[in-house]
């Protein structure tokens, strides 16, 4: 039943998130500086920008979070997530640093998350959003996948994008360019 829609599987989870950084690896080690510093305006981020935030979230936020619901459920309400906390702490770091801190931090997270062995009913397990109130760790695991995704979805349109104006008439083929 792993494809129906709605339905977290673990296992198929893991498959995403170990591969991550290997696809940013991919796409943006040894690029020139204009693509990897390109964004779509203020409060946007550049491919360096997104390494940076995924570096933070690995730091304090999906494992963290998952510790926390597993032993104190909706008891202690999480620490508020800083989105622009990359800003701060990773400034100019070069791609490289970035792309071998979110592979080092994201292959030890994971082998911690399968350490927990959560079981089906854990992932029912509720936690407190200092936002959104309460979730579960079904919703926090499933977001960690999504999220990566939609960064992977941002850095494709972003690099795109540098190309706009230089595509002429075929924008009208290229939704990436209008989104």
């Amino acid at each position: 039943m792993p494809d129906v829609p709605g339905t977290f599987d673990l296992t198929e989870a893991l498959a995403v998130l170990e591969r991550t950084p290997a696809v940013l690896r991919a796409w943006l080690a040894h690029l020139p500086e204009a693509w990897l510093t390109a964004d779509e305006g203020p409060d946007t981020f550049s491919p360096l920008e997104v390494l940076g935030h995924l570096i933070h979230g690995e730091r304090t936020d999906w494992m963290p979070r998952t510790r926390m619901i597993l032993a104190h459920g909706t008891s202690r309400v999480f620490e508020p997530w800083d989105r622009f906390a990359h800003r701060r702490d990773f400034a100019g770091w070069p791609a490289a640093r970035l792309l071998d801190e979110l592979t080092h931090l994201r292959a030890a997270n994971l082998e911690a998350l399968r350490a927990l062995q959560i079981t089906g009913a854990e992932l029912n397990r509720e936690g407190q959003h200092p936002d959104l109130g309460t979730v579960t760790l079904r919703a926090l695991l499933a977001t960690w996948v999504a999220h990566d995704l939609g960064h992977l979805a941002q850095i494709a349109r972003v690099m795109a994008k540098r190309y706009r104006d230089d595509v002429g008439p075929w924008s009208a083929y290229l939704p990436i360019m209008t989104r």
